[in-house]
């Protein structure tokens, strides 16, 4: 059987306290800043030069019937070992100690020890490992009257903190027990604690996006596949048009221009002039522009040069390349006339052409102080919004876009599965995707209208008990900071009534 030392071991600490010291350095490192250096990633040679102390605890059981205990010394050596990945490797060494033995007037020994080893990591941090060690070993006794060889079963545990992302600080322990045919020499029971540093060749930092930054020094952990990075791992967007070079087929586009999902610039009314360029978007097909992308009128009737073929449009309407009232979205109100022109499809809309939605979440603005979405739905674990959910957003875009005197919080709210950690980042991260939506959808809206606060699970409107109260706390509030706005137009609709 292995016996641990019972002897107190180097500076008075006890021998079975090292183990205890492992794991206080693996939980100080762990809680080290994520600026700490990462383990190596895939397989790794590692190169270990170490010393340290052997303690000879039992008698040499092989020698003169047990009478003669060597003195504990010092010991050096090495090992090289291969990492096949950061749970399973395994590693070969030995090393030398000069002691003496209590015989009348000493005698010097010499002890060698070569080893090989199968290592298991079952504890493991970004910066650390604490493994495991079992195998065989050889041993050699010289002593001025006679060498001993033997074999052995060794066993201990060891710990790698990573300085840089190649070089770390080894300490180890392994309990010896001689093997041999003599049962009085198969108790004979040694240990050795080691010091030193590891070397690893190879393997790579974790790099979770793959955008060949590793994530220890990625500014952007989220980049998205086939983006080109800088050295802070953040996509680059030459041309700025919010599409990242590497993903952008079009990559100069002017400035100002709105693309699609691949970088291109739309021309929405195939005008010549890009969105976002085009001061007019809804130009008829035929119609000449200026520069800025609007018709001329060159009799400011309302209806472009030379098409105009109904006299009796409705002033302010816009017309189609006949002059005649154009209504985009179907909704029976004219284009021009339309406070809502962007409305979808089959959608029931109020006499300005607005979807009563819209006047909905304007009376929830007004009533309550604030707008509550528990239909923006994402991606799972993502905060990519899924594409159903863009006519919910669409609203309260129309709604917000009426106030630009409104300061707004937008506040993301989780149910309680998972940490409150992971909860916490989660609606912070979908809360900025809303905000970037509305501000990407509606250039009216201004970023310095919004703030955004992840809420986590921390303020369930209902206890988190089953699949329908989970879907009511996940949630997205638009809440009003600055009320006496509200308050003023909701006197200044009072006084209308009568």
């Amino acid at each position: 059987m292995i016996r641990f030392p019972r002897k107190t071991g180097l500076c008075g600490v006890p021998f079975a306290g090292l183990f205890a010291g492992l794991a206080t350095l693996a939980a100080f490192h762990a809680a080290a800043p994520a600026s700490a250096a990462t383990a190596p990633e895939g397989s790794t040679l590692q190169i270990s030069p170490y010393a340290g102390y052997a303690f000879f605890i039992d008698p040499f059981a092989t020698l003169r019937q047990g009478r003669m205990r060597a003195k504990d010394a010092a010991h050096y050596g090495g090992s090289l070992g291969w990492q096949w990945n950061r749970v399973v490797g395994m590693q070969v060494g030995g090393g030398y100690t000069s002691t003496e033995v209590n015989v009348p007037n000493g005698a010097k020994v010499n002890f060698y020890h070569a080893h090989g080893d199968l290592l298991v990591s079952p504890l493991r941090g970004s910066g650390w490992d604490l493994y495991g060690l079992a195998g065989g070993g050889y041993e050699r006794f010289a002593l001025p009257f006679g060498r001993r060889h033997f074999g052995s079963l060794d066993a201990g545990a060891g710990l790698h903190l990573w300085l840089t992302e190649h070089l770390a600080i080894k300490a180890e322990a392994r309990n010896i027990l001689i093997v041999s045919r003599r049962p009085a020499a198969s108790k004979d029971n040694y240990a050795l604690v080691l010091g030193g540093l590891t070397w690893a060749i190879g393997g790579k930092l974790k790099d979770t996006d793959g955008d060949g930054v590793p994530d220890k020094r990625d500014a952007c952990p989220n980049t998205p596949a086939g983006a080109r990075v800088d050295a802070r791992g953040c996509p680059t967007d030459a041309d700025g048009d919010g599409v990242f070079d590497g993903i952008d087929t079009c990559p100069n586009t002017p400035k100002g221009a709105k693309v699609d999902a691949r970088g291109c610039p739309l021309d929405s009314d195939g005008d010549g002039v890009f969105d976002g360029i085009d001061a007019c978007p809804d130009t008829p097909k035929g119609a000449k522009v200026d520069a800025t992308g609007c018709p001329t009128d060159a009799d400011g009737d309302g209806v472009f040069d030379g098409i105009d073929q109904c006299p009796d449009t409705p002033k302010g309407a816009v017309v189609d390349a006949t002059g005649c009232p154009r209504d985009s979205d179907g909704d029976g109100v004219p284009d021009g006339l339309d406070k809502c022109a962007d409305t979808p499809s089959g959608v029931r809309v109020d006499k300005d052409g607005c979807p009563i939605e819209v006047t909905e979440k304007e009376t929830e603005l007004l009533d309550t102080g604030m707008i509550r979405l528990q239909n923006v739905n994402f991606e799972t674990a993502k905060a990519t919004i899924l594409p159903e959910s863009f006519p919910v957003l669409d609203v309260v875009g129309q709604v917000l876009g009426k106030w630009p005197e409104l300061k707004i919080e937008i506040g993301g709210h989780t149910d309680s599965r998972g940490s409150n950690a992971y909860n916490q980042h989660l609606s912070e991260a979908r809360a900025n995707a809303v905000q970037q939506y509305l501000l990407q959808k509606f250039p009216a809206l201004k970023a310095d209208q919004f703030t955004v606060r992840g809420y986590g699970e921390s303020k369930p409107l209902v206890p988190n008990t089953g699949t329908l109260n989970m879907a009511k706390n996940r949630r997205v509030e638009f809440v009003v900071q600055n009320k006496e706005v509200l308050r003023k137009e909701v006197e200044r609709r009072k006084l209308l009534k009568p």
